[in-house]
């Protein structure tokens, strides 16, 4: 019976995959251009999310400075952070929700691009850091789950929205690791050619 289950696991996610490679093809294309847009114009990437989609985010940063599949020169990249220093700095509004506009508001310059990461695409301090990401003229790209919740109405036209066609949060997930890792690729691709898998 466990068996089972964790077969239906894997089934479920291979499904989801492959529907997912045709639908999300594009706007991780166009995630690609904006961030080799931004690193050949001399910026940064921040990346951010909560839970699962925070080590996600780390996961990103990870990959454009230590390298993903090949040696390359290292990329400019950060996860924004909800450590307890920023949440009880002195002064500061102790609102979690802020956290990441602040930060987004202190590093961020335009040109540098924001990805975020939620699931369900509500997380109020995910939606703070991409007005302040707008606020500095830098690009946002936003991935979610199905319908993007408010994070896809707030986003731009030069926004890019990558939203896994699926509710279950755990598959959304994989489809994020998935779609981070294609974006690293690609970036890896355009920037030092392409390579034999």
């Amino acid at each position: 019976m466990l068996e089972q289950r964790i077969q239906q696991h894997f089934i479920d996610s291979a499904d989801l995959n492959y529907q997912a490679s045709e639908a999300l093809g594009v706007p991780i294309a166009q995630a690609v251009q904006a961030v080799v847009a931004c690193i050949t114009g001399g910026g940064k990437t921040l990346a951010c999310g909560n839970g699962a989609s925070a080590a996600l985010a780390q996961t990103l940063a990870a990959h454009f400075v230590g390298g993903f599949e090949r040696d390359r020169p290292e990329l400019a990249a950060l996860t924004l952070t909800l450590d307890g220093t920023l949440l009880t700095t002195a002064g500061l509004d102790p609102d979690p929700a802020v956290v990441f506009a602040r930060q987004v508001r202190a590093l961020g310059h335009a040109g540098d691009v924001l990805v975020v990461l939620s699931a369900g695409g509500n997380c109020g301090n995910v939606i703070g850091a991409i007005a302040a990401a707008h606020e500095r003229d830098m690009t946002v790209v936003a991935l979610t789950g199905r319908h993007g919740g408010r994070i896809a109405g707030m986003l731009r036209e030069t926004d890019v929205h990558i939203g896994v066609p699926h509710d279950r949060v755990a598959r959304v997930h994989e489809v994020h690791l998935l779609a981070l890792h294609c974006i690293c690729d690609g970036v890896d691709a355009q920037l030092l050619g392409d390579q034999e898998s």
